[in-house]
């Protein structure tokens, strides 16, 4: 059987992206365009050195619509075109059209639901992202919940749940700090006996900032203290915590690592996506508000099951009132069974193998 040849879109290649093109790349002949790398360094992202081949594209109202280059994914070179799921990508509709008249597979791959109408498109799906998979072969969703989603609508279809992951995440699991955790901490002049680490970008208001100032001043700052790695245009002033130790943006994975070392539990509020692997993969327990429409997550929230790797809380005064009453031993086997979950479905050479039986059963 020949070797399947993809030809693979997105605006761009972020760091924790890279292992999985670099892994696909192992199995198929691959190439992958990109339509606005730029923006990505711009947009505060730390943008890959992988390969990839730039196309020209033009973006309406804001980029809720984008037009990008079709020649190249018109060529004889692909068998597979690997696209994004979006409506808003003109460009694509066209090829799916196209399509029709061609011997080319086309999988579309994004987390199949809209995170700031999750609970709506919960019960009643996006039609236009219903008509995109109907003209499809197949579909890489990020994870399991949205994949079952679009199952039921196309049972017939090779629809897979990646299962979203980072690069990196094998070596975080590797990786031993044998130093004794206050040791780390007297370098770093932490003394609050609890620490809680937040690690994203500020980058939008979605994160519940708002939540994060809250339980900073509600906790007793003498106990409680909070580890914040990550930059950005909204990010709040903490200079006035004397409880809060901001390190800023953090590429140094042994840094990173250390700090991680030194925390108790992963906290952030709101819109957690990726990072939750990461601070899975660290051993970390994950505390986060409820989905609601005041507080939105991302589709790796479904990575956390409360009371077996973490807690959901559905306001303040229940957060408050877990933080102060679980003892540590608790959060310790919360911990290991997040970094068991990532062992078990979140390694990249998983999430590869889920892609590439869908480019199989094409």
């Amino acid at each position: 059987m020949l070797m399947k040849r993809i030809g693979l879109l997105n605006p761009f290649i972020p760091h924790y992206r890279e292992e999985f093109y670099r892994k696909l790349g192992e199995r198929y002949p691959l190439e992958v365009f990109v339509y606005e790398q730029e923006q990505g360094s711009r947009g505060g992202f730390r943008v890959s050195g992988f390969p990839v081949t730039p196309i020209k594209s033009v973006s309406f109202l804001k980029k809720r619509f984008i037009a990008y280059d079709i020649r190249p994914f018109l060529s004889s070179r692909y068998d597979v075109l690997v696209l994004m799921l979006n409506f808003g990508h003109l460009s694509t509709w066209l090829l799916l059209l196209l399509n029709m008249f061609s011997r080319k597979r086309i999988i579309l791959w994004g987390q199949g639901i809209s995170i700031k109408r999750y609970t709506k498109e919960l019960r009643q799906p996006s039609r236009p992202l219903r008509w995109m998979l109907a003209l499809a072969n197949g579909a890489w969703i990020y994870t399991e919940r949205e994949a079952d989603l679009w199952r039921q609508r196309f049972p017939q279809k090779a629809i897979q749940a990646i299962n979203n992951t980072i690069s990196g995440v094998a070596d975080i699991l590797s990786r031993e700090i044998s130093v004794p955790k206050e040791t780390l901490k007297a370098r770093f002049g932490i003394t609050e006996p609890i620490c809680l680490i937040f690690c994203a970008r500020f980058n939008n208001p979605y994160r519940r900032i708002d939540l994060l100032l809250e339980t900073i001043m509600r906790l007793d700052a003498k106990r409680y203290g909070f580890i914040i790695i990550g930059d950005g245009a909204a990010k709040p002033d903490f200079s006035g915590f004397g409880n809060v130790h901001d390190f800023g943006a953090v590429y140094d994975e042994k840094t990173k690592a250390v700090l991680f070392r030194i925390a108790d539990i992963y906290f952030q509020p709101g819109w957690i996506g990726l990072s939750v692997v990461e601070a899975m993969a660290y051993g970390k327990p994950i505390l986060t508000f409820r989905r609601s429409d005041q507080t939105l997550q991302c589709v790796e929230y479904h990575y956390i099951q409360g009371g077996v790797n973490g807690y959901i809380a559905d306001e303040m005064d229940e957060l408050i009132q877990r933080i102060e009453e679980t003892p540590p031993e608790t959060w310790e086997a919360l911990g290991k069974a997040s970094r068991e979950l990532v062992e078990k479905t979140l390694l990249m050479e998983q999430m590869v193998d889920r892609a590439a039986e869908v480019i199989d059963a094409l």
